[in-house]
């Protein structure tokens, strides 16, 4: 395709002016993401589980995050444990056939978390019932419970342990940038174990690693 006759209409320019408005707000969000990825090392690699949970599009993110743990991020290394909750199907409509809509998650929490596991969520409002309430069961069976939310204050960063709170005004860009959050999570992990080579902080920055060309 001639680049000449690519345009981009004012919505498609305002979507992108929002997200890169975001972006420059997100640089406190990569050291969150970055810490969470080494310390999540040191529980895989000790043998411990990660378990992720979200709605929609959420669920999705949730669903990429234990793929990339069970699977590899960039290069070879073992695979993890790591449990999309979304994903159980047979179990999800077992729980909501017998048992209140927020127990949805936070009973998988408590049949599969154990003591030091770490407990990924991800919701976009911070508000969403069955997310709060499995970020409560895992902090109440001991896991570390680590939050991807959109602006503060909401309840899932209330009761998570931490939380990568992303300041944007639309769901859309707060689900993108969570996805970069979750990738630089990923690569802090695999930096860890000694799977890529160490990086400066310039280079783990979002400026410079995350969105290249994006933001100067």
């Amino acid at each position: 395709m001639n680049d000449s006759h690519v345009h981009t209409t004012p919505s498609s320019r305002r979507h992108l002016d929002e997200l890169i408005e975001a972006a420059h707000a997100f640089e406190p969000c990569v050291e969150v993401a970055d810490s969470w990825g080494t310390r999540l090392a040191s529980v895989l690699d000790a043998g411990g589980r990660l378990l992720a949970a979200g709605n929609g599009g959420s669920a999705a993110q949730a669903q990429h995050l234990t793929a990339e743990l069970v699977g590899r991020y960039r290069d070879d290394r073992p695979p993890f444990s790591a449990i999309c909750l979304t994903a159980e199907t047979s179990s999800l409509t077992a729980i909501c056939n017998d048992y209140p809509p927020e127990e949805l998650f936070a009973r998988q929490v408590e049949a599969h978390g154990r003591p030091g596991d770490v407990l990924v969520v991800m919701s976009t409002s911070g508000r969403s019932p069955n997310v709060v309430a499995a970020a409560e069961r895992g902090r109440k069976v001991g896991m570390q419970v680590w939050a991807f939310t959109g602006p503060r204050p909401n309840p899932l960063c209330e009761v998570a342990d931490e939380a990568l709170c992303v300041d944007a005004r639309f769901t859309a860009t707060v689900q993108e940038l969570h996805l970069v959050g979750l990738h630089i999570m990923c690569a802090g992990l695999d930096r860890e174990l000694g799977v890529i080579p160490a990086q400066t902080p310039r280079q783990r920055s979002f400026a410079a690693d995350a969105l290249p060309g994006w933001v100067s």
